[in-house]
C-alpha cells in the first residue's frame, strides 16, 4: 500500500513478539533495520506512539530529534535536512539542522501535509527483514477492554453532550455515533434528562456532573448558567446550536451555527475519512 502513495520500497518484519505493542521493542528492531540500511533520514508521524517511541529510536542511535515538525527543506549543498517546527509558545518558525549525525530523525505533526493522490500502477520492493527481536522490559500480562459507555462522565475526556434541542431519543443515537468515533460518551443537560432522553448519571450540571473533559461538544445546549457551572473545567467547549443568540456560544471556544442534523452527520463522515487516508 505504501508504493501506491510514492515508496519505492517497503520493508517489513513480520515476528509474533511485534504482535503487542512495546516501545522499547520497536525501537529496539527499527534501530537495528536503520543501522543496516543507513538512511539519511528518519521522519515518523508524531502520533501517541511516534512520539514515545521515536526519542527510544534516537537514543539507541545518539542521535538528536526535532519533534512535531509542519515543514521541511533541503540544504542540497550539505545534504542537510532543514526541520521546521514552532517553538512552545511563539509565533515564530524554528528552523532546525542535525548536520553532525545520522540519520536525521523528525516527528512530524498528523494532517500537515496532503496526501498524495493513490497510483495501483506504481512498482516498487517489498522487502521482508530478519532480525533478532529483544524481548520487552515490561510485559503485558492482561487486558480488558473498557467500554466507552460505561465510563462515568466525570472520567470522561471526550463528551458528546445534548440539550432540548436535539428534541427527541432519537436525536441522541445520532450523538452517540459521533461519540463513538471521538472515543467518548454521551451526555446531557438537564432539560434533556427532564424529557427522559437520557439518565440522570449523564447529566452535566449544577444539578447534575462537573466534567474536566478534553473536548466538550455542547449539542443543542443554549447553555443555562447551572449547565455552564458544569463545564467550566473543561479543556476546549465546541458547541452547536441554530440559534445564533445563544448564551453557549459565549462560554465556547468553538462554535457552529446550525442544524445538528446536518452538521453531526458531516462531522461523523468527516473522521470516517480522515482514519480511511490514516490506515
Amino acid at each position: 500500500e505504501p508504493i501506491y502513495y510514492g515508496a519505492d520500497k517497503v520493508i517489513y518484519v513480520d515476528d509474533k513478539k511485534l504482535a503487542s505493542y512495546y516501545p522499547d521493542v520497536y525501537a529496539e528492531t527499527l534501530a537495528k533495520l536503520i543501522l543496516k540500511h543507513k538512511p539519511e533520514v528518519l521522519l515518523a508521524a508524531g502520533t501517541l506512539r511516534g512520539r514515545e517511541m521515536i526519542p527510544y529510536v534516537a537514543n539507541i542511535l545518539k542521535c538528536g530529534i526535532t519533534a512535531d515538525c509542519t515543514d521541511f527543506d533541503v540544504d542540497t549543498s550539505s545534504r542537510d535536512l532543514i526541520m521546521i517546527r514552532p517553538p512552545y509558545g511563539a509565533t515564530l518558525l524554528a528552523y532546525i539542522k542535525s548536520p553532525e549525525r545520522r540519520p536525521q530523525i523528525s516527528t512530524v505533526r498528523p494532517n500537515v501535509f496532503k496526501l498524495p493522490k493513490r497510483d495501483e500502477s506504481r512498482n516498487g520492493d517489498v522487502v521482508e527483514e530478519r532480525v533478532e527481536i529483544p524481548d520487552p522490559v515490561a510485559k503485558l500480562v492482561s487486558s480488558e477492554e473498557i467500554r466507552t459507555e460505561d465510563i462515568p462522565i466525570e472520567k470522561a475526556d471526550v463528551i458528546v453532550s445534548g440539550g432540548r434541542g436535539i428534541g427527541s431519543p432519537d436525536g441522541f443515537k445520532l450523538l452517540e455515533n459521533l461519540a463513538m468515533m471521538l472515543n467518548g460518551v454521551v451526555a446531557g443537560s438537564r432539560k434533556a434528562v427532564d424529557a427522559g432522553w437520557i439518565p440522570h448519571e449523564r447529566q452535566v450540571g449544577q444539578t447534575g456532573k462537573s466534567v474536566k473533559a478534553s473536548l466538550y461538544l455542547a449539542i443543542g445546549i443554549s447553555g443555562a448558567a447551572q449547565h455552564l457551572f458544569g463545564i467550566r473545567e473543561a479543556v476546549t467547549v465546541v458547541a452547536i446550536n441554530n440559534d445564533p443568540e445563544a448564551p453557549i456560544f459565549e462560554n465556547s471556544d468553538y462554535g457552529i451555527v446550525g442544524d445538528y442534523r446536518v452538521i453531526v452527520p458531516a462531522l461523523i463522515e468527516e473522521i470516517k475519512n480522515r482514519r480511511s487516508i490514516h490506515k
